[in-house]
């Protein structure tokens, strides 16, 4: 019984530093770029877009379609590292266990 009970306080234990670090992790950027840099977006641990920047010589070609697809691509970029940043960070805290739900 001895042991099932340190079991369930490391398990606690390690509820809360995720549950710490899931919130830190919210308010952690990652930035990307597409179009060599004419497009650039920051997103946030939480898979929030925070900021986009459009170079201004992006819009005096007229061609929207292109922006359209910088914006999706640097969008795209910067969503996916922000997930694999939590799951680096996540993974530090868990031992590399995946934690369905978690992230």
């Amino acid at each position: 019984m001895k042991g099932m009970n340190e079991m369930v306080r490391q398990a606690q234990i390690m509820q809360r530093k995720m549950a710490e670090l899931q919130e830190q992790l919210k308010t952690r950027v990652v930035e990307a770029a597409a179009g060599g840099g004419m497009v650039r977006v920051k997103c946030t641990g939480g898979q929030e877009l925070a900021e986009i920047a459009i170079d201004p010589s992006v819009l005096e070609s007229g061609d929207v379609e292109m922006l359209q697809d910088l914006v999706l691509a640097a969008v795209n970029e910067g969503l996916k590292q922000a997930k694999e940043m939590v799951e680096r960070e996540m993974g530090a805290v868990t031992g590399g266990i995946k934690i369905p739900g978690m992230f």
